[in-house]
């Protein structure tokens, strides 16, 4: 094969015609990305602690997690802001700072025939503000208090957009936000209020990335299928979703296929759980030729945490070797 795995991935995006799907899988199997993004700042000390078997932490936003220790990933238990009058004084961590960017750069050069993604760690805006006031507590925000919601949203969005400037800097390919959108059901929040408050900044994001040469990848969790038109219409050029059953493989191709680019493992949720090798293969086969017929299009995955799902890593391993086998040119017509 003559494409870097730059090209392969990246031609994925695009709709290029990549000379096999794209991957990102653990070895000895192919993985044709390697993800960067600002370390905590030089000054930063987090503080950890232990109450009985909670685990309790602060991180730079100033949010206060919690988790059963060793077990659970945590969730805020206590926002940074608290009460609206801690607003004005409320200060983001700098991801400005070139300090943060020191090991990205180390692991470019040692990768350099690699598509490159930088995480912003912001979100779009949602991921993070809903953290500083909490989920529960924002969501009514959002209602309540539009006017205060957007200063916040204008907080995380300009750390962001340093990111975004950051990564163009040190030869990134693509940003990625991680923002969970949807419950098993719907989206967290209607249509509608996307748009409207949402939407523009997503948008606005989109626009500074692209204007830099850099594409734009998102995942999320949950069934917020509704939401992808509207993502796709602000800029979003890939979906990194784990779930891609709760959508429909099928209905993910037929509305969107050609439009956005889809980078999924074989379902964690139904299919993997299943341990069945006909199934596993069979949706790795789907994905390939469905998702990833569009002269591109699909990004093979695979899911990092094997304990959170209950598997042994065997049963992946299904996965990773059907999409070896159904990835090859032949499945990107």
């Amino acid at each position: 094969m003559s494409m870097t795995g730059r090209e392969i991935f990246s031609r994925a995006v695009h709709f290029g015609g990549p000379e096999r799907v794209a991957m990102t899988l653990p070895e000895p199997y192919p993985n044709d990305k390697v993800s960067i993004g600002p370390a905590h700042h030089p000054d930063f000390q987090e503080r950890r602690w232990t109450e009985g078997d909670t685990e309790y932490w602060i991180d730079e936003w100033g949010c206060t997690w919690g988790r059963i220790a060793g077990i659970s990933k945590g969730e805020v238990v206590t926002g940074a802001i608290t009460e609206w009058d801690q607003l004005d004084d409320y200060r983001a961590p700098d991801y400005g700072d070139d300090r943060r960017y020191d090991g990205a750069r180390e692991l470019i050069s040692t990768h350099p025939d690699k598509y490159v993604i930088a995480g912003l760690p912001g979100g779009w805006a949602f991921a993070t503000a809903r953290k500083i006031r909490k989920m529960d507590i924002y969501l009514m925000d959002l209602v309540l208090e539009p006017d205060r919601v957007e200063r916040l949203h204008d907080i995380v969005v300009a750390e962001n957009e340093k990111v975004i400037r950051k990564a163009a800097e040190l030869g990134a390919h693509g940003v990625m936000v991680c923002e969970d959108w949807g419950s098993q059901t719907a989206p967290l929040v209607s249509p509608e209020m996307f748009r409207e408050v949402f939407k523009p900044r997503i948008a606005h994001l989109c626009d500074l990335a692209h204007s830099k040469g850099l594409d734009c990848l998102m995942h999320s969790c949950g069934c917020m299928t509704a939401l992808i038109p509207d993502l796709i219409d602000a800029g979003v050029d890939l979906f990194q979703f784990d779930q891609p059953a709760l959508h429909g493989i099928d209905y993910l191709d037929e509305h969107f296929g050609g439009k956005a680019a889809f980078w999924c493992p074989v379902d964690i949720q139904k299919t993997l759980q299943t341990k069945d090798p006909a199934k596993i293969r069979a949706e790795a086969r789907r994905m390939c030729e469905t998702l990833g017929g569009h002269n591109g299009g699909f990004v093979a995955g695979y899911y990092g945490d094997n304990p959170a799902l209950g598997l042994d890593p065997s049963v992946q391993a299904i996965a990773c070797e059907a999409f070896v086998e159904f990835g090859g040119a032949a499945a990107v017509r």
